[in-house]
């Protein structure tokens, strides 16, 4: 190998080694075991509310199913998957028994007027434009740190 090649070689391998040291790393999950949580939300509450509702898209990457059975939260005492219903013209919401089942390779969307989140025995209010940590709990022992965007009341409907 001559003196010329192998100083170009090295050049190669130098500008090889900057450009990947320049260049972006690759966007972080938020979360762990193949889940993804996506637009995460909920409303401002006026002083006083002892519940808030969190909704939020939670794809599900890995090849088999995951429960999401809860989660946690610093400003609540404690934090419940429900879901709400109409019967007859009357409101129905309810625990979701066992939990919510995230399909293999799919999502499950919390939104107002179906499946959400709920979160119990507030601390305080939330306060439009502040962020609102939750971890979700799933069955397997996996726990997804995700933060809920507080939006102005009356942001959405239901709950």
């Amino acid at each position: 190998m001559t003196h010329s090649f192998r100083s170009a070689l090295l050049v190669v391998a130098f500008v090889a080694a900057a450009v990947g040291a320049c260049s972006p790393a690759p966007a972080p999950k938020s979360g762990t075991g193949g889940i993804v949580v996506a637009d995460a939300w909920t409303m401002a509450t006026p002083p006083g509310a002892a519940v808030a509702a969190g909704y939020m898209k939670i794809q599900n990457q890995a090849a088999a199913p995951a429960r999401l059975v809860g989660g946690l939260s610093p400003v609540a005492q404690s934090v419940e998957v429900h879901n709400m219903t109409m019967d007859g013209g009357v409101m129905q919401m309810r625990p979701v028994d066992g939990g919510l089942e995230i399909p293999a390779n799919g999502a499950v969307e919390l939104k107002p007027g179906g499946l959400h989140l709920m979160l119990i025995g507030l601390q305080r209010p939330l306060a439009e434009g502040e962020s609102v940590p939750i971890t979700l709990t799933f069955d397997d022992g996996t726990r997804v740190d995700t933060v809920l965007a507080v939006r102005a009341m009356g942001g959405g409907h239901g709950h």
